[in-house]
């Protein structure tokens, strides 16, 4: 069936369901259109349920919500109390080396304030109640040394443990590997309470244009989360070390304003076998965005869509004003108008359908945020169709609402800011 057919055979019962619930919210305004497709897609942190962020048994019983900084200590201590590192760590005085690949958020896999003061908190944790082991930067030079290794999730969830509905908690996961064995050598779990932690995304996460399902996040979130003490640690992120000390250390440059030094470090990520990957192709737009290298941004947002429309899902942060259903003028973080193009261009060539996927964070009543979310994503459709009018039958507009959030705190702040996401779905479709 076509999308123009598929438009033509329910149009006019989800007009009527559409009138009726801008009826009950006391909306005016023109009509979104209509919520013509069932999602195709999983929700995204569902899709990257491999690495699932609640307990794996459903009969395990409920880890206790502690204060934040309690429940960081206790993790922490446990974890190096706990480490089984065999006659390696016995019988010498030496220290034995950490390294940290910074936390997560274990669904959007970005970096937040709250992970980075936890990274802080481990390092200080470790000088003052484990003194057989000394924390190092994250480095190319040190991974070939093959310390151990530290990583970690943070993940607010419900009280059932799921990443949906209200979140209630905070559940954060850490494991130490072995680099030498490649085993994880120590693990721990632990909860905190949700109103103690600022979970802003850092600058470069905060400024990202794109998101995805990303198979170098995946794997990191895997060695934490689907792992226990004594397991092989996953090998297809040992494999991809040394573009992920690169990529740390140009994210750290980005986020201290050194944009030249960073998008060096991305371009050198680029050339190794893992280089392909979300966090470098965001790091190459932003850092040229940054240099005001407008061709070389414009090429590496390229990049960007065809990396994410391979996986088969653009995430775009459209930074809508609140309440606002039209997107502001180009903006110091967001050229819309190149956004749109290369979207529309990209698509274009690969002859397909899209379902534009308009979503908003949990504040404020469902019939509103499901309403919002449909003009939202009517009007980037309009603008995409502008730029290339024959998408116009192979591009549909939908509204999720608030139905899939991929951080649910509801603050409607910068810690929300992938919530307030605009899709960009394949659609198997008869163009």
């Amino acid at each position: 069936m076509s999308i123009a057919q598929f438009h033509h055979s329910r149009f006019y019962s989800i007009f009527v369901l559409l009138v009726l619930v801008m009826i009950f919210s006391g909306c005016q305004g023109p009509s979104p259109m209509p919520n013509t497709t069932q999602d195709k897609s999983a929700v995204p942190e569902k899709a990257l349920a491999a690495s699932p962020s609640a307990p794996s048994s459903a009969a395990a019983p409920a880890l206790p919500v502690l204060p934040h900084n309690e429940a960081v200590q206790t993790a922490v201590n446990a974890l190096f109390t706990k480490a089984n590192l065999g006659d390696a760590g016995q019988g010498t005085s030496a220290r034995r080396t950490v390294v940290i690949d910074p936390l997560i958020d274990g669904v959007t896999r970005s970096q937040t304030e709250a992970t980075r003061a936890m990274g802080a908190r481990i390092v200080d944790l470790v000088r003052a109640n484990h003194p057989g082991f000394e924390v190092k930067p994250l480095s190319a030079s040190e991974i070939a040394r093959s310390p151990l290794l530290i990583v970690g999730t943070f993940t607010p969830i419900n009280l059932q443990g799921k990443t949906e509905g209200a979140r209630e908690a905070f559940r954060f996961c850490l494991a130490l590997v072995d680099l030498k064995s490649g085993r994880v050598v120590s693990k721990t779990v632990a909860r905190s309470r949700i109103e103690e932690v600022n979970h802003a995304p850092l600058p470069y996460f905060r400024d990202a244009p794109a998101w995805t399902r990303d198979a170098a996040t995946e794997n990191y979130v895997k060695t934490c989360q689907a792992s226990k003490s004594g397991d092989a640690a996953n090998p297809a992120y040992i494999e991809t070390l040394v573009a992920v000390a690169l990529v740390e250390e140009g994210v750290r440059n980005y986020n201290t304003g050194r944009f030249k030094e960073a998008r060096a470090l991305f371009e050198q990520a680029r050339q190794t076998a893992a280089g392909k990957q979300l966090r470098v192709l965001n790091g190459l737009y932003l850092s040229n965005w940054k240099l005001g290298q407008r061709n070389e941004m414009a090429n590496a947002f390229g990049q960007l869509v065809d990396y994410a429309l391979d996986q088969g899902l653009l995430a775009v942060s459209f930074l809508f004003r609140p309440g606002s259903s039209v997107l502001p003028p180009d903006g110091k973080l967001g050229p819309y108008s190149t956004w749109l193009k290369v979207i529309a261009q990209r698509a274009n060539q690969r002859n397909a359908c899209l379902e534009v996927a308009g979503h908003t964070s949990g504040g404020g009543p469902e019939l509103v945020n499901q309403r919002l979310s449909s003009l939202r994503a009517e009007h980037v459709r309009q603008l995409l169709v502008g730029e290339l009018p024959e998408l116009a039958r192979r591009v549909i507009a939908t509204g999720y609402g608030s139905r899939e959030m991929l951080v649910g705190l509801g603050r409607d702040d910068a810690a929300d800011l992938l919530d307030r996401r605009v899709e960009f779905k394949l659609l198997n479709c008869k163009a």
